[in-house]
């Protein structure tokens, strides 16, 4: 199924529904959440994902698997995407919170032959049938559940002051900006700084400025952005100097996130 939305199909008796859907560039999808649990995959743009808990930047042949019920809103930049959703009570070992992960060549391929395939929405999905569609959708399943986390998560505070610097952040981030700065807007010390934001993100206050940094850059970087544009954005003296924050902070350099441009698969 194609450019259709969610809601109009929910109805189906079948365990496991596949969309494929095409966003224009800056499309914005506003809060909003599934009764299913979605599996939202990339096929080529950058997708940055938001809920209560935190951000999360989806790079082409990358997905996010978004929980059953979470209130989720999606930026899109030139996106095609394929989408799972499913029941959860096809999928009990589905994450409780959103988990960016990669997508094989072969979950890729799956995907799309999902997508593609003929679906009657009145009949009964047990896994129990035998044919092509049966198999398809078992070793979809099969395939989610190894997936492993991709280290693109930005946790995001819940104390009102220092959620909006964050929010602020997100926008236009800079190393320029530092926690001094951020412990002076909120009438805190520095140290307190630091504090709260361990408690509730887990991550230190410049740990947590080099991640924002990172998630800026990644969809950037993807779409073919030289390393020296992103680091000057960032403002960075060198590229270097942001090549070397970008591999201790991700573990990968910005070149290997440049090689990640992908293009759709016809069709």
């Amino acid at each position: 199924m194609r450019n259709i939305a969610i809601k109009r199909v929910d109805h189906s008796r079948r365990s496991v529904l596949a969309i494929g859907t095409d966003y224009p560039r800056g499309h914005a999808l506003a809060a909003h959440d599934h009764r299913r649990a979605q599996f939202l995959f990339a096929v080529n743009g950058a997708m940055n994902v938001e809920t209560d808990d935190g951000e999360w930047t989806v790079l082409p042949s990358n997905a996010v698997m978004i929980p059953a019920g979470v209130v989720h809103a999606v930026t899109m930049d030139g996106v095609s995407t394929r989408s799972l959703y499913i029941e959860p009570s096809a999928v009990p070992w589905f994450p409780v919170r959103c988990r960016v992960v990669a997508v094989s060549p072969l979950l890729r391929e799956l995907l799309v032959a999902a997508v593609d395939m003929d679906v009657e929405l009145n009949v009964e999905d047990d896994f129990s049938a035998h044919g092509r569609e049966t198999a398809v959708v078992q070793l979809i399943l099969h395939e989610l559940r190894d997936l492993a986390p991709l280290p693109v998560e930005l946790p995001l505070p819940r104390h009102p002051g220092l959620r909006a610097l964050c929010t602020r952040y997100l926008a236009g981030p800079s190393i320029h900006d530092s926690p001094a700065r951020w412990a002076g807007r909120l009438h805190i010390s520095e140290r307190t700084l630091h504090r709260l934001l361990i408690s509730e993100t887990g991550m230190s206050a410049s740990s947590w400025m080099q991640r924002a940094c990172i998630l800026h850059a990644l969809p950037k970087l993807s779409a073919g952005v030289s390393v020296t544009s992103v680091a000057s954005e960032l403002g960075y003296s060198t590229p270097a100097a942001f090549a070397a924050m970008c591999t201790r902070v991700s573990g990968a350099p910005p070149s290997s996130y440049r090689a990640r441009v992908t293009t759709p698969t016809p069709g």
